[in-house]
């Protein structure tokens, strides 16, 4: 790494959220604002109680942590627990939340199953860990609420157990949905069930599970202490910050690391997107959708080339990728205030050979 390079990230790392991320490459000097770029340091905000001790070492889940591709061809039956928690976590450094979960990290864990299979679900929530009342429903299931209304559990309550038949295939959203169930969500109860089709889905070299949400404090961004939750910025759809996997550039060299793959290999994100209440625009910079299961339909033909695509809230999504060059494929929602400056940015680190062949940045040297 160069000394510059170096110098870049550490200032990165100290500016935090509050200031512009580099979306397509490019750091500027410039203040977007138009305004100079020396400020008198700024008075320390005692507003925010101190940041709590996490309880986790992150709250963003592994995108690589997704169940096998499914490899059976009769119907199965599948005994499934999910169990709600409540953690204190870290939204960027120094900005600590109080996320509710499923299975301590956001989004929730994938659930991979085959058209037919029978799921028996039982959702558990610890009386110790949890406050209030919480439930699941599934997009991927036909009956009241999607099952919500059969697993609603309050603290104190033995968990509920049901069973359903997956009858119909594709990627779906999973969510709480109890009467807040914007808070819950917002505060990261939701993710995927991935329901293949009979016979099944194409090989791809990997997958990535991506979960983007808004989190509604009551600080601003970058603002170091305890943020705690806003019902009234929630109302006015004014999210402190838009984040995947629950934090705010966690998926990138600045947070937990980004995701990695090499060149000449394809690779499946399944993207949901829990809102509560903003669509996502979701496009990979430097890169393609090359098949795009548009809303998750796994049935009809994919969308081919697609640059940028509108995920509503509710909605899991899934694409395909190749990377036959090198470097950073940034994953970004492309209402870019919000991969900017509120989080919503995820890398893919591709390395291999160079090829000038379909991108050089040096034609001028190649040809001395």
């Amino acid at each position: 790494m160069t000394t510059t390079a170096a110098n870049r990230r550490q200032f990165m790392q100290a500016l935090g959220a509050t200031g512009v991320v580099a979306i397509a490459g490019c750091l500027s000097n410039d203040d977007v604002s138009g305004n100079s770029t020396t400020t008198e340091p700024a008075a320390v905000d005692e507003g925010l109680p101190a940041a709590k001790a996490a309880d986790v070492d992150r709250i963003a889940r592994d995108p690589t942590d997704i169940p096998a591709p499914v490899d059976w061809t009769e119907p199965r039956e599948h005994d499934i627990t999910v169990r709600t928690e409540r953690v204190t976590a870290e939204i960027e450094p120094g900005v600590t939340f109080d996320y509710m979960t499923f299975e301590g990290q956001v989004p929730g864990p994938m659930i991979r199953v085959r058209k037919g299979d029978r799921v028996n679900l039982t959702v558990e929530v610890p009386e110790d860990m949890n406050l209030e009342a919480h439930n699941m429903d599934f997009h991927a299931v036909y009956g009241p609420g999607g099952g919500a209304e059969a697993t609603t559990v309050a603290p104190g309550e033995n968990a509920a157990t049901i069973s359903f038949t997956a009858e119909y295939a594709g990627a779906f959203i999973y969510h709480c949905a109890v009467p807040n169930l914007d808070q819950h969500i917002s505060a990261g109860m939701f993710g995927t069930i991935l329901v293949e089709p009979e016979e099944g889905l194409p090989e791809v070299d990997r997958e990535f599970y991506l979960g983007q949400h808004e989190i509604y404090t009551d600080g601003e961004v970058g603002e170091q202490g305890h943020h705690a939750f806003d019902f009234e910025g929630m109302k006015t759809e004014d999210p402190t910050y838009v984040v995947f996997n629950g934090q705010a550039y966690g998926l990138t060299e600045d947070g937990v690391g980004p995701m990695e793959a090499e060149t000449g290999e394809t690779a499946r994100v399944y993207f949901a997107n829990g809102g509560p209440n903003f669509t996502s625009a979701l496009h990979p910079i430097g890169n393609v959708w090359r098949n795009y299961y548009r809303d998750g339909d796994l049935l009809s033909e994919p969308d081919r080339n697609i640059e940028t695509a509108p995920v509503a809230p509710g909605t899991t999504t899934v694409g395909e990728m190749e990377f036959p060059v090198p470097g950073p494929v940034k994953i970004v929602d492309h209402a870019l205030t919000r991969a900017g400056r509120r989080g919503a940015m995820a890398v893919i680190d591709v390395e291999g050979e160079e090829n000038p062949e379909i991108y050089d940045e040096t034609p001028g040297e190649r040809e001395q």
